[in-house]
């Protein structure tokens, strides 16, 4: 039976916490037992909680009863001790363990909860499937990876909170309850009681409201803000997520980025011991599209696209002719080292492609003295030869040609050469390449809606020189806004926001939202935009993105205590799940449709 704590039983230190200097005292240690270990005439337990392991002993001089009771421990036995620290015997010494210098002789046991097996064992690194390891996710808690994960995420956090209020942020919270603003992905919508029909959305960000904190004079907001987006999932997204969101009134893009760098080389000095070079390299998106084909490129290697277009302008090769023909580009990357790929491998990589929406891959190669390609005969001995010239062909290369759409081009290649470098382990998580790229296209063309939409949100300024491309040409128009990058992944954004009305107006005109429905969705903001508004602009961290790329992991999910799987389903607590009848006869809602009914 579960034992309550006493009066007396106050814990000494955590497990993980004691040393050698603690010898000969008398301590009282809580946690789970790791293992227990029984050798006839000796027990040790290793006691475990988030600060490590520490060895219990039980022997010769243990009260009978309390060794009796040490030998019906099982694993993940929740158990007080008392007794002394004492040096372990000779030759005993773990120099793995923290603690494994000392440990302690027990001279008082309680089981305080016991413990059925757990499904997989409680241990670092353990080779167990994902799905099951979410749904008993307060048992994948208890691991020390994991454990070590969710305490550098506290850490992290607190180093923003510190960093921003010493350089005079106020930390405001703004509503998880607010109004649906379909501009974007879609809103997770709350039903309200007290006005049947009518919903609330769950904030994507908090950006109006942090706009609005300048309209009010609050000149530098800071806030670990939850937020919401009902999008399909990537590993490095999930459907809550939290952000260190900033905004800052009276301020230029530079000091924007100045005060981020500022935060990120006190994050990387304090976490890592790191001293980064600041200022971060920046590249504008145009430069970065045709160098990398990617907005967030990975810096850490080369492989940097190539236009073949001016090539092969006059081929009689259908493949890339057809690609010309249609607007698009011919486009290629040299994988050093690539050259040693097997046919087998690089059929793998125009499979891979085909992800992309790319129709194929074209591909040269030198390996042991010897070109190889799957196009060169279609084209003229000038043309190949201005292709390797181009592209620095040399012993142990692979060059990857894609003809197609610039943006199929761009995202197959962008998407191959990290693919590429990720195969070729060139991918150091410990080398870290900051870069910030500015000069975003102010809109982006949405195929299946028919029409612009803005590429970062409807608030961002456009760049004072193209102003007047608003109208006439809005695809070619910039704006003020910018991404920090680590590693081929966006860490935040941020842009100058809009502060004048009437830019505001035009850029809803131009994504076809008429005066009524600017009104009718945004009309508060139109409003506060009438009584004086600071030039101001700001910055959203993705604060999980940001603790994974800190810690060199992959997956996301391994810095969330309790993340959702790529269905936007909680293995743990079965959510989502259907709500009690009543409750939604409460709500004025009928369900017509289940997951069951699909």
């Amino acid at each position: 039976m579960a034992q309550l704590l006493g009066k007396e039983d106050t814990r000494t230190a955590r497990c993980g916490e004691f040393t050698a200097k603690d010898i000969g005292k008398t301590v009282c240690v809580m946690g789970w037992a790791q293992r227990q270990r029984d050798l006839g005439s000796l027990i040790f337990i290793d006691l475990r909680d988030r600060s490590g392991i520490l060895q219990l002993a039980f022997d010769e001089k243990t009260d009978k009863e309390v060794f009796d009771r040490a030998f019906t421990v099982r694993s993940e036995y929740v158990l007080l001790a008392k007794g002394t620290v004492r040096a372990r015997g000779e030759g005993a010494v773990n120099k793995k363990m923290a603690t494994g210098e000392i440990e302690v002789a027990v001279h008082e046991l309680r089981i305080l909860s016991t413990s059925q097996t757990p499904p997989f064992a409680i241990e670092e690194n353990s080779n167990v499937r994902p799905e099951l390891r979410l749904t008993y996710r307060y048992l994948d808690l208890r691991r020390p990876d994991i454990q070590k994960n969710i305490l550098a995420r506290s850490q992290i956090t607190k180093i923003a909170r510190d960093y921003y209020a010493e350089n005079g942020f106020i930390d405001i919270e703004t509503p998880d309850l607010i109004k649906p603003t379909p501009e974007g992905a879609r809103d997770y919508l709350v039903p309200s009681r007290v006005h049947p029909g009518k919903f609330y959305a769950l904030p994507q960000s908090p950006q109006l409201y942090k706009q609005l904190l300048m309209v009010a004079g609050f000149d530098r907001y800071f806030q670990i803000a939850p937020c919401f987006r009902d999008e399909d999932l990537r590993a490095d997204r999930q459907p809550e997520f939290t952000q260190i969101d900033v905004e800052m009134s009276f301020v230029r893009q530079d000091d924007v980025i100045a005060v981020t760098e500022g935060f990120l080389k006190r994050l990387w000095k304090e976490f890592h011991g790191i001293d980064l070079t600041t200022p971060f390299l920046r590249m504008e998106w145009k430069e970065a599209m045709e160098r990398f084909g990617s907005d967030k490129p990975d810096l850490r290697f080369g492989f940097e696209l190539k236009d073949l277009s001016d090539i092969v302008k006059n081929t009689a090769f259908k493949v890339f002719a057809g690609a010309l023909a249609a607007g698009g580009s011919v486009r290629a990357i040299n994988v050093k080292g690539g050259g040693a790929f097997s046919r087998k491998e690089i059929d793998a990589l125009a499979e891979f492609a085909k992800s992309y929406r790319a129709k194929g891959l074209a591909w040269t190669k030198m390996h042991g003295g010897e070109v190889s390609s799957s196009f060169a005969k279609f084209l003229t001995p000038e043309e190949n030869a201005a292709i390797a010239a181009r592209m620095e062909l040399e012993e142990g290369d692979l060059i990857l040609v894609c003809a197609d759409k610039n943006r199929v081009v761009f995202d197959t290649l962008g998407a191959l050469r990290v693919h590429c470098a990720k195969k070729l382990g060139l991918l150091d998580p410990h080398d870290y390449k900051f870069l910030w790229i500015t000069d975003f296209p102010l809109f982006e063309y949405s195929e299946e809606e028919n029409r612009y939409c803005a590429m970062h949100h409807p608030f961002t300024m456009p760049n004072p020189d193209d102003l007047d491309l608003i109208e006439r040409d809005p695809g070619a128009a910039r704006a003020i806004a910018y991404d920090i990058v680590l590693n081929g992944t966006e860490l935040g954004g941020g842009s100058i926001r809009i502060h004048d009305p009437e830019i505001q107006s035009r850029m809803f005109r131009a994504l076809g939202l008429t005066e009524e429905e600017a009104n009718a969705k945004f009309g508060f903001l139109l409003e506060a935009f009438k009584y004086g508004v600071p030039p101001h602009g700001g910055m959203a961290f993705g604060l999980d993105r940001l603790v994974t790329l800190a810690l060199g992991l992959e997956d996301i999910r391994d810095v969330i205590a309790f993340p959702k799987v790529q269905n936007a389903s909680e293995l743990m607590t079965k959510c989502p799940s259907l709500p009690d009848p009543k409750a939604l006869e409460e709500l004025s809602i009928a369900v017509t449709k289940t997951e069951d009914d699909a």
